[in-house]
């Protein structure tokens, strides 16, 4: 047994004798929300310094659930709201949120997706979030992850997709969960990871790179979905704790027993909202108590064992898989400090459409300047989102 594991069963101990405590003041901890969204994801997370990430807003029947959630946590604006992919069982309740807490920033991958709710979400985003996200390394280094500083040493980094360096996965079971954002969130020892609904070709192709995956909570891909979660991925990441944000009694048999199996092999405490209703990690930056709403008994406590705030260990290669570009919209372009992505709007200009045409363009467009056809301009990007999708070579 390592000298982290006797450490955690040390404090978990200590944690039974009347008056002490884990210390966790509101300066010194960060804490993952994991919210009982049913057949769904979403979760929150609130830095050590109060900085607040929102990833993926459950399905639409919990979006009033999620908003009363948000009210109780945050004051003000979340500071940036994640979209791992756009199916609906994560995007469902974001419009809510963004129309009623507000968010600073949005990110998702910019990839392409035929759903009348995700072009709704996009209008949304248009109108209330005022800085988009692109999950873009820093294109003066190339081999580089985004990484957004969360104040106290806190700090998301997003491993996949990498587009343009590492084009978009094509051709596997489901394209749009296999270019999930999946994120690694660090504090000191501790370490979060957010898989959203990725695939196997998501962990084989990150297994191919230099990254460090270890973690000690894991939020498991797809609900517990027998596809994901595989062996060499979990064995990666070492999880201590994992948790399965699930519906109760769902169509699809999630979490399957296969990945349940496969998490057991890797001694994972297992939290499930199906069961365990909301579940709250809280990292002080060595340890992580894990406690489930409806778990009877204390929390489970869980020590770091991640070298401080590691995520890459090397240069981040390209990928060896076929990929395709991505297909109609993609989110707008992010400059090259990841903690100070571009402002939209305003700062981008007039959004514009040549007659006759299905796409929109940034006044700047360079196609624009080549057509002499009649335009039509819009005064904002949700205006434009309403009629036209974004254009593929200028990316409004």
């Amino acid at each position: 047994m390592s000298f982290a594991r006797l450490l955690a069963l040390l404090v978990l101990l200590l944690a039974t004798l009347p008056g002490w405590a884990l210390a966790q003041s509101g300066n010194q901890s960060l804490t993952v929300h994991f919210f009982d969204v049913g057949q769904g994801d979403a979760a929150l997370v609130i830095s050590p310094t109060g900085k607040t990430v929102l990833i993926d807003g459950g399905p639409p029947e919990s979006r009033m659930h999620l908003e009363r959630r948000l009210r109780d946590l945050v004051q003000g604006p979340l500071d940036l709201v994640i979209l791992t992919h756009p199916h609906l069982d994560h995007l469902g309740g974001i419009s809510n949120a963004l129309r009623t807490v507000g968010a600073r920033r949005f990110m998702d991958p910019g990839f392409d997706h035929p759903s009348e709710a995700y072009r709704d979400l996009l209008n949304v985003v248009g109108d209330e979030v005022g800085q988009v996200m692109k999950p873009l390394p820093d294109p003066s280094d190339p081999s580089s992850l985004l990484t957004i500083g969360l104040g106290d040493g806190a700090a998301l980094t997003v491993l996949w997709p990498r587009v343009p360096e590492d084009p978009f996965l094509k051709g596997t079971r489901s394209d749009a969960n296999s270019n999930s954002i999946v994120a690694k969130l660090t504090y000191g020892k501790t370490a979060f990871l957010f898989t959203g609904d990725a695939e196997p070709d998501t962990e084989a192709t990150l297994l191919r790179k230099n990254i460090d995956f270890t973690s000690t909570v894991l939020k498991v891909a797809h609900h517990g979905g027998r596809h994901s979660s595989t062996a060499a991925f979990l064995a990666a990441v070492k999880p201590q704790a994992a948790v399965i944000s699930v519906g109760a009694k769902n169509d699809y048999g999630h979490p399957t027993a296969q990945v349940l199996e496969r998490l057991r092999a890797e001694k994972a405490q297992v939290f499930r909202t199906d069961l365990d209703g909301e579940v709250v990690a809280t990292s002080d930056g060595n340890v992580v108590s894990v406690r489930g709403e409806r778990r009877s008994g204390a929390s489970v406590l869980v020590a770091g064992e991640v070298t401080s705030n590691a995520v890459a260990l090397g240069p981040i290669t390209r990928g060896t898989r076929k990929a395709s570009t991505p297909r109609g919209r993609s989110a707008p372009a992010t400059s090259s400090d990841t903690n100070t992505p571009t402002q939209r709007g305003a700062s981008e200009g007039r959004y514009i459409s040549l007659k006759g045409s299905k796409v929109f363009h940034k006044a700047s467009c360079k196609t624009l300047k080549r057509s002499k056809s009649e335009r039509t301009e819009y005064a904002s990007r949700g205006e434009a989102m309403r009629e036209r999708r974004p254009a593929e070579d200028c990316h409004p």
